[in-house]
């Protein structure tokens, strides 16, 4: 639902272009298919001038805007639901001693800006053990890579993806990020965060740092978490997503 939403961003983008080549004699239409940045530019030094058009590029960034806030409402629907779901005794996701002193999530402010379209690199690698926060190591293999550009910083991670989920038809196109950063036990979790991704043939990732979580560990001492390999500690600050949780 979320990716949905984003996505209607730039359906709308491209909409929007659509109708005003409408308007247009046919050797003046421009392409549809611009970014968002793109289109923007296109509008302005082509039809400010125009009043309907004008109207039009109004009910635009009315409806965008309309889609930033249901993208927003939505990872907040998400943020209510896990807070519900490791209370629920029902999953005994925590224990009673630990949902007692349950003091709350926390998280950094929804930024649509923290949604990168990053570039992927397919590289399998051979399959090696993971470390985890106890004795347990699950056996992971590296899919691949992703390139991105943080706050102007160009920025790596690698994906894994985990060999015994991979087995299960639910499963078998999850991809895994396991990930630090410059906020890594200060804002956030010193045991890093996640990023859950799928397969695609595209070469690139959707990567929305949003949607960044913590291990269950950063809640409960039962668990047994993944740690972020070495090479994907990041020396940015991702200012986005979960946080550690309160009274931590």
């Amino acid at each position: 639902m979320i990716k949905r939403n984003f996505k209607s961003c730039q359906n709308l983008v491209n909409n929007m272009i659509n109708a005003l080549t409408i308007l247009l004699p046919p050797k003046a239409a421009p392409k549809v298919n611009y970014s968002v940045s793109e289109n923007q530019k296109v509008i302005s030094d082509r039809y400010s001038r125009t009043p309907i058009l004008i109207l039009l590029f109004s009910f635009f960034i009315f409806n965008l805007s309309f889609a930033q806030e249901g993208y927003k409402d939505s990872i907040q629907q998400l943020r209510v639901m896990h807070a519900a779901e490791l209370l629920d005794p029902q999953t005994k996701l925590l224990s009673d001693e630990e949902r007692d002193h349950f003091q709350g999530l926390d998280y950094f402010q929804v930024d649509t800006n923290s949604i990168v379209l990053a570039q992927f690199e397919y590289n399998k690698g051979k399959k090696f053990k993971m470390q985890t926060s106890t004795d347990r190591m699950p056996i992971y293999r590296r899919y691949g890579y992703v390139y991105f550009t943080w706050k102007s910083e160009p920025c790596t991670l690698t994906v894994y993806q985990n060999i015994e989920l991979s087995k299960k038809a639910e499963y078998k196109d999850y991809l895994f990020i396991p990930f630090r950063d410059g906020t890594s036990g200060q804002e956030s979790y010193g045991g890093g965060r996640y990023l859950d991704l799928r397969q695609t043939n595209s070469a690139t990732m959707l990567l929305d740092f949003n949607l960044a979580y913590n291990p269950y560990c950063a809640y409960s001492i039962n668990y047994s978490c993944p740690v972020p390999p070495a090479e994907n500690t990041l020396k940015v600050r991702i200012e986005a997503g979960e946080k550690t949780p309160l009274g931590h």
